[in-house]
């Protein structure tokens, strides 16, 4: 289904939500396509459980070295996004999915990544129930929903609020995805 393709997941040094990192890159192996970890900075990252450590992860590229990808995963975590919208150069490779018409696939509090990157006016979409207020305000329609799947951009925007919501998450990426 994914052969031949290649998945970015854009994760900050800290702070990713360990699942919404493993679990979507498990379904982009799982489906036959290549998951390639791309950070703010070289070596590894920091995984977390909630707000408690959990493991580390080797980064195969940074933002600045980062070359094509077919589709673009950001992962969780309330620190995460939250370090990657001060980033200017992760901003603008999240902005390039959108320019280019690639599927991007964000979950929980990663949709605060796309409003820096001002790609979310107009589209629909879900999250943590605590950005649907930033969300509106950057022009977006927020729903509660376990996956939301918008066509109505320049690209295909996946979307879920939680962990608990994964199973459909995943599928509905890598599909977005094929």
């Amino acid at each position: 289904m994914l052969d031949g393709k290649t998945i970015a997941f854009l994760v900050a040094p800290e702070g990713v939500e360990q699942v919404e990192l493993t679990e979507p890159w498990k379904a982009v192996k799982q489906a036959g396509g290549t998951p390639r970890l791309v950070s703010t900075s070289p070596g590894q990252i920091q995984g977390f459980n909630h707000l408690d450590k959990a493991d580390t992860f080797a980064v195969d590229e940074t933002v600045e070295e980062a070359s094509s990808y077919d589709g673009l995963v950001l992962p969780g975590g309330v620190a995460n996004p939250d370090f990657l919208r001060t980033v200017p150069e992760a901003v603008r490779f999240v902005r390039s999915f959108f320019d280019a018409g690639k599927p991007v696939a964000a979950i929980c509090h990663a949709p605060w990544t796309l409003i820096e990157a001002d790609v979310v006016r107009g589209r629909t979409l879900t999250s943590w129930p605590s950005l649907q207020t930033d969300l509106r305000n950057a022009g977006a329609t927020w729903v509660d929903k376990e996956v939301m799947i918008c066509t109505g951009g320049p690209n295909t925007l996946v979307t879920s609020r939680k962990p608990d919501d994964l199973k459909a998450f995943c599928q509905a990426a890598t599909e977005a995805f094929a």
